[in-house]
Formats: C-alpha cells, sequence, structure tokens
C-alpha cells in the first residue's frame, strides 16, 4: 500500500471514554484508514482501504459489537 501517512486527524474511539485503558485512535488519509494504540503510539499501525475499514466496521455494528 503505498499512501501519504501524514496523519493529523487522530480520533480517539468514543466507546474508549468509559475509563477503561484499552484505548485505540483511528486516523485516515485520502486513500487510506489506520488504527493505533493511544497508549502506544510509536508502536505501530494497522493500516487498511477505506473500503476495507468500512466492511470491518459493518460487521462490528451487524454483530452487535
Amino acid at each position: 500500500m503505498n499512501a501519504d501517512m501524514t496523519l493529523t486527524n487522530w480520533r480517539k474511539s468514543s466507546r474508549s471514554s468509559n475509563g477503561s485503558d484499552n484505548c485505540v485512535e483511528v486516523g485516515s488519509t485520502s486513500t487510506v484508514v489506520a488504527v493505533r494504540d493511544t497508549k502506544n503510539r510509536a508502536g505501530g499501525k494497522l493500516v487498511v482501504d477505506h473500503e476495507v475499514f468500512a466492511a470491518f466496521v459493518g460487521s462490528l455494528k451487524r454483530d452487535g459489537v
């Protein structure tokens, strides 16, 4: 995947705000979506196409997660 990973719009999951230490952030460019651990931002990112991320989120919603 060849994408500009200058992600400046990282946002924390709304489900991470209940005092939990298990937090993730999502950022995106025009071509990809990335997910990283809030507590270990330098630890790497999972990077996928927008379509893959949309399918993943859709499956979570369908399964009631």
